[in-house]
């Protein structure tokens, strides 16, 4: 942090002064006199970095996969009571968004610029990334972190749990490691660089190695790391203020738990993904979640009727949902823990927390019968078959055993009520609006009121910069700095009815797209077929999923402002509006490094070809 480490300790007496721009102090002109004796000399050195008076602590909290209606905090059945209290406390948001995937969500969140924009239009792993500036999965310097904007502005920055944007080949103990977290602004790490991992056996590492887990469950693991973290921050620097990343691998597959999370909920999913799509419907108007005058969308058509199914599939089904209900409460549970922890130690009240459930929709990578140990990339059986051999695993479901256990598709849909499709899908609201929590009891006092203006997770970086008082700096140790591209939500903390400001956003998956601007937004899906490919149990990569060209895509066009959940499309109505939107969209596609057109399928197939 400072200038010249071997004086650190006279440094520590030195200057109060304080910038928001701590690369520039790095650079300041020497402002002391050397002569040739010290008697002579006059000594000086730069300024200690400070935060500003009075900043509080930073909590991000990020789940995964978790689907818009899943929490009871937003509607759902599924009990949060952690996230219900903060959200009484402070606020709701409703019309927020994420990308519709875990890294270019993550990406964006911790860049508050757009996922292509800083090259993480697919995934930092080698099968899934390109060599094209929008894809080849390596967030540059330029785009510097909120990490390393707190942490050169007077922050302790720790970060525990997911966090999936380090390239594949640099994720040994070997590194490099300035694509790790520690190179990305956390002085302090506890967790996996990858997707995914096994909740008990994960890929576990604590800042620059990896290490050998204890055998309880990674949320425990991680929980109990960041409390050690706030523990050691606060006895050697009290009135410092810290910036915690808490981000779980839950509930991204595999869901596991143990079995006394998901027992508490046996039989409660009996009646099947319709009626809980009912419910949570009506629990979402009583909350004032959504309009009054809202309806549900139809039940996907290839999703079948609850009441068509047999015995054997509800009971099968019935289980995932029961595991995956345990399993969202139980990360409920452990971020209530560490909430308990700052309450107790009397710093609660002087943290700002936010909470994104979800950085994408509910996930359809279950396929239609559930998975629970197989790899998601192999072939299913058919569908009797398929049924008949989860049904002979189904005491490994939740468990250490069920190494790849995610719930069917059907749940996956219920999970994201009020909206159609699901994870990937960046062209529907299903796959990129997520509830936000915005909490903090010195300077949020709304308790319990909703918010409905548009949000980004771009925005969520100048939000906290702008809230804490600092600058978005022109560079970050000395590397001159792109410009943020999200909108501060401070403006609605106190404004229920303020306009939104943020008027404009793009959506690219994969193929699937969208562009949003002023409540109108054009959308195309690129693969209507996947759902057919999903039930041969090819997710992605699989033959026939490149087939369907870009040209071909059949655009949609919705008014958000009276239609939220996209059920009326206008494409006819207004084809000349639908016009102007996709030629913003490549307007953006442009800007923003979108281009070439990539979707998974075309670089999974490419990258297993290579390798053979």
């Amino acid at each position: 942090m400072y200038k010249k480490r071997i004086f650190s300790w006279m440094i520590l007496a030195g200057g109060s002064l304080a910038f928001s721009d701590a690369a520039a102090q790095e650079q300041q002109p020497y402002q002391g006199v050397v002569s040739k004796t010290l008697a002579e000399s006059k000594e000086w050195w730069a300024p200690s970095v400070k935060p500003p008076a009075g900043a509080p602590n930073v909590v991000w909290v990020i789940l995964d996969d978790v689907g818009f209606g899943a929490s009871s905090t937003f509607g759902g059945v599924i009990r949060t009571p952690t996230f219900d209290s903060l959200a009484g406390n402070g606020l709701r948001y409703t019309n927020f968004h994420t990308a519709g995937i875990c890294a270019p969500t993550r990406s964006a969140l911790l860049t508050g610029r757009n996922h292509h924009s800083v090259h993480e239009g697919g995934f930092s792993h080698t099968v899934l990334s390109a060599g094209f500036p929008g894809y080849d999965g390596r967030i540059p310097s330029r785009d510097g972190t909120v990490a390393e904007i707190l942490r050169d502005n007077g922050y302790n920055t720790f970060a525990v749990g997911k966090y999936g944007l380090t390239p594949d080949e640099d994720a040994t103990d070997a590194g490099p490691f300035d694509r790790w977290p520690s190179g990305k602004g956390f002085e302090h790490f506890f967790g996996f660089l990858g997707s995914q991992t096994d909740q008990y056996v994960p890929d576990l590492v604590e800042d620059n190695a990896h290490v050998t887990p204890d055998g309880r469950h990674l949320s425990a693991q991680i929980t109990d790391k960041a409390i050690s973290y706030i523990q050691r921050q606060k006895k050697a620097a009290p009135n410092k203020p810290f910036f915690l990343y808490y981000s779980p691998g839950a509930t991204h597959a595999p869901h596991q738990v143990e079995k006394s999370w998901s027992d508490a909920y046996k039989g409660q999913f009996d009646d099947g993904w319709d009626a809980f799509r009912e419910k949570v419907f009506l629990n979402q108007k009583k909350k004032g979640i959504i309009p009054a005058a809202a309806q549900l969308p139809e039940r996907n058509q290839n999703i079948p009727a609850w009441n068509t199914l047999s015995a054997n599939q509800k009971k099968l089904y019935a289980r995932f949902m029961e595991v995956y209900a345990g399993y969202l409460t139980y990360t409920d549970f452990e971020v209530g823990r560490l909430v308990n922890f700052l309450k107790e130690s009397g710093q609660l009240d002087n943290t700002l927390i936010f909470v994104i459930i979800g950085d994408n929709g509910a996930s359809k990578e279950g396929t239609f019968h559930g998975v629970i140990s197989k790899e998601i990339f192999a072939k299913a059986p058919p569908d009797e078959q398929a049924v008949k051999d989860n049904l002979d695993k189904i005491g490994e479901i939740g468990t250490p055993d069920g190494k790849q256990t995610n719930y069917p598709l059907g749940w996956a849909q219920a999970a994201n009520t009020p909206f159609k499709y699901w994870k990937q899908d960046a062209n529907s609201e299903g796959g990129t609006r997520n509830p936000l929590i915005a909490f903090y009891p010195k300077g949020i006092p709304f308790k319990g009121e909703i918010r409905t203006q548009y949000g980004h997770v771009i925005d969520l970086l100048p939000t906290t910069l702008e809230f804490v008082g600092i600058k978005a700096p022109t560079a970050i140790r000395g590397i001159a700095q792109d410009s943020i591209q999200g909108t501060s939500l401070v403006y609605s903390f106190a404004d229920a009815k303020a306009p939104s400001r943020h008027t404009e956003q793009y959506y690219y998956i994969f193929g699937a797209r969208s562009i949003y601007k002023d409540g109108w937004k054009a959308e195309t899906l690129h693969h209507p077929d996947i759902l057919d490919l999903l039930r041969s149990g090819v997710t992605f990569g699989g033959p026939g999923a490149s087939e369907h060209g870009y040209d071909k895509d059949v655009w949609e066009l919705y008014n958000l402002n009276e239609d939220f959940n996209e059920r009326i499309d206008l494409a006819k109505k207004y084809p000349e509006k639908l016009e102007a939107l996709k030629a913003l969209f490549d307007e953006n596609a442009r800007k923003y490094n979108i281009y070439p057109f990539i979707d998974w399928d075309d670089v999974f197939h490419r990258r297993i070809h290579q390798t053979r």
